[in-house]
């Protein structure tokens, strides 16, 4: 998903010198305030004050902690405005985006609020020699490493659930947003949550080390790349202890001879160009059935290059800047070594300049196997496009990734998008819609892409403790 490395080498030297993290506009590279990082001894303080704040948050009763998960959506929505606005300063997002981020989080705030204890109701196992008791119980401290690209909704998903479930949490926010990340810590402290409940950690690699290592954190949830993941999850298992990894994507969009082209075109747009592409369900591979192909593609062209850029805080702005000038210039490395490789670029394919964090809408044809085009996440709004003869063949192509995140299928046969969904490997597929996130239903993927899922019923049984009370008759 995200391509910065949050867990690197170990760093933990006491002489290790002071880091600032930066809060920078991608929109015109103006440094908006600097934060010192927390020294080791602030992050192992902190741990300390979770570890002892569960014992008494997991005795609270759910209608107290539901109470405080309303109240938290409430502020949501009292705050809409300062939260979207800081989105937009610190990775550019545009404005109407950022709102419905955050009405996003204020409902997943509300669905566990109001199914969180339905959900972690004790289950009857029925059996001959007595009957067993399944209970829910939570596991303790729990470490949260997020990234930039959805800087509310990110972190409510990772929360929310844990928070109801009786859990505490630690985040550790991206360095590229300390503001979204301060004004969620106002957010959750001004909701009732008691300290060291909710504890935001302004650190680095080094400190996010510290924190996987320590025996009193009982759970790590990452997001990030793929990479990343890899290290957070070989680093927290040296420690025996769990983790959910929601990792990168290269969804497939694939489009059938039946399908609706007004519909799908629509659809196309959408899935692509939601926070500028950089999303790990963003639309990737635009998989099209020769016969409509071409039409498809002048269509979505024509669509895409219609869209203004401009200053994400204007309203009417249609394309925004990547959230840092690195990223941009990582995709346009990408787009280059693809059209090296043979791709052709039908529409943008650059940066207005080296300086840039804008990178233009782009749409790539004769996407070949072996280019990053067909084999990387490419994190922005560059659409591949490939031609298949039939049905089989775009599953075929579909599958043929080492993601597994999200997917959608276009055709106005319903059942027949069921049967090709059912077949095409990922965590989640969508029928005449990109995959999205709901807060209602479960988000995660398979393969590379990661395990565990997170929003919906399944999201807040990810970090409870599933225990076992039986009593065997006597005779057994």
């Amino acid at each position: 998903m995200v391509t910065s490395d949050p867990v690197k080498a170990h760093q933990n030297q006491p002489d290790a010198k002071p880091v600032q993290l930066r809060s920078v506009n991608p929109f015109n590279g103006q440094t908006l305030k600097t934060y010192p990082e927390m020294a080791a001894e602030e992050v192992d303080a902190a741990i300390a004050t979770a570890h002892e704040r569960f014992a008494t948050w997991r005795r609270v009763p759910f209608s107290q902690r539901a109470a405080v998960l309303r109240r938290a959506a409430v502020l949501c929505r009292e705050r809409i405005e300062e939260l979207a606005r800081f989105m937009t300063l610190e990775m550019g997002k545009r404005l109407a985006e950022g709102r419905k981020e955050v009405e996003l989080c204020a409902r997943i705030f509300e669905y566990y609020a109001q199914r969180g204890e339905e959900l972690l109701r004790p289950e009857s196992i029925p059996s001959p020699l007595g009957a067993g008791t399944l209970v829910n119980e939570p596991l303790g401290v729990i470490f949260g490493i997020q990234p930039w690209n959805y800087p509310c909704y990110q972190v409510v998903r990772f929360a929310a659930p844990n928070l109801m479930a009786g859990n505490v949490v630690l985040l550790k926010h991206s360095t590229r947003v300390p503001q979204c990340a301060e004004a969620l810590d106002r957010l959750f402290q001004g909701a009732g949550f008691p300290a060291g409940v909710y504890t935001n950690l302004m650190v680095t690699n080094r400190g996010t080390n510290r924190v996987v290592d320590d025996d009193r954190v009982q759970g790590v949830s990452f997001t990030g790349s793929d990479s990343s993941g890899a290290k957070v999850a070989e680093r927290a298992g040296r420690s025996i202890k769990k983790t959910i990894l929601e990792l990168g994507g290269s969804d497939p969009f694939v489009v059938l001879e039946d399908a609706d082209l007004n519909l799908t075109i629509d659809r196309a747009v959408q899935g692509k160009m939601t926070n500028m592409g950089q999303s790990c369900v963003a639309a990737k591979r635009f998989i099209l059935v020769q016969s409509l192909s071409s039409e498809f593609v002048d269509r979505f062209r024509a669509r895409l290059g219609a869209l203004k850029m401009g200053d994400p805080l204007d309203e009417s702005t249609g394309v925004a800047p990547l959230s840092s000038v690195e990223a941009a210039a990582r995709l346009e490395e990408q787009v280059n070594r693809s059209v090296s490789g043979g791709a052709q670029v039908i529409l943008g394919g650059k940066r207005p300049s080296p300086q840039s964090a804008f990178f233009e809408p782009t749409i790539l044809t004769n996407v070949k196997k072996g280019t990053p085009a067909y084999d990387e996440e490419l994190f922005g709004p560059v659409a591949a496009v490939m031609v298949v003869p039939d049905e089989q063949a775009a599953i075929a192509v579909a599958n043929d990734t080492r993601y597994g995140l999200g997917g959608s299928v276009y055709t106005r046969d319903i059942e027949r998008g069921r049967r090709v969904a059912n077949q095409i490997e990922a965590g989640m597929v969508y029928i005449n819609h990109p995959a999205w996130i709901y807060e209602d239903m479960p988000f995660g993927g398979i393969k590379k892409s990661g395990y565990g899922r997170e929003c919906g019923p399944l999201g807040i049984h990810e970090f409870a403790n599933e225990k076992l009370i039986r009593n065997i008759h006597p005779a057994g």
